[in-house]
Parts: structure tokens; C-alpha cells; sequence
């Protein structure tokens, strides 16, 4: 008999979802800088229209301003010259 086995985590698609009283108790415990973070992750999946023309989330930015979270376009970073 082994006393001291490690057992095997469970993977997450495995464990219980949240239920959305516990989402809205961990979401209302965050910081405006741990939101925008969470922005950063949500922007994957998200799609903005601006304009008239689709922005994928994740050419954003979030930033803290003050008691708000800013978005803006990610400034370009230049593009390589091929030859």
C-alpha cells in the first residue's frame, strides 16, 4: 500500500464550469487592472465594428485610465522591407 501516491489532476475541459453566481463573485473582486487583463484574453474572440469596418479584439490595447479601461489600435510597428 503506497500512502504517499500522487493524484492525477483532472483536466479543465473535465471540471465543472462555473456558474455564474461564482463568475460575477470573482469578477466583482478584481481590480481594474486584473479586468483589463481579462480583456486582453476575451479580445481573442472578439470582433468590433468601426465605422463600418471589422477590428479583430486583439489589435487593441487595454489600458487602466483613471476608474476606466481604454482600448485603442495598436500603434504600427513598421513593416520588414523584403528585397
Amino acid at each position: 500500500m503506497n500512502l504517499f501516491k500522487k493524484q492525477k489532476s483532472v483536466y479543465q475541459t473535465y471540471q465543472p464550469v462555473l456558474e455564474a453566481k461564482e463568475v460575477i463573485d470573482l469578477f466583482s473582486r478584481l481590480t481594474l487592472h486584473h479586468q483589463a487583463a481579462l480583456l486582453r484574453l476575451i479580445s481573442r474572440n472578439l470582433m468590433v465594428n468601426v465605422n463600418g469596418e471589422n477590428v479583430m479584439g486583439y489589435e487593441f490595447d487595454y489600458d487602466v485610465d483613471g476608474a476606466m479601461i481604454v482600448a485603442h489600435e495598436h500603434e504600427p510597428q513598421g513593416e520588414l522591407e523584403l528585397d
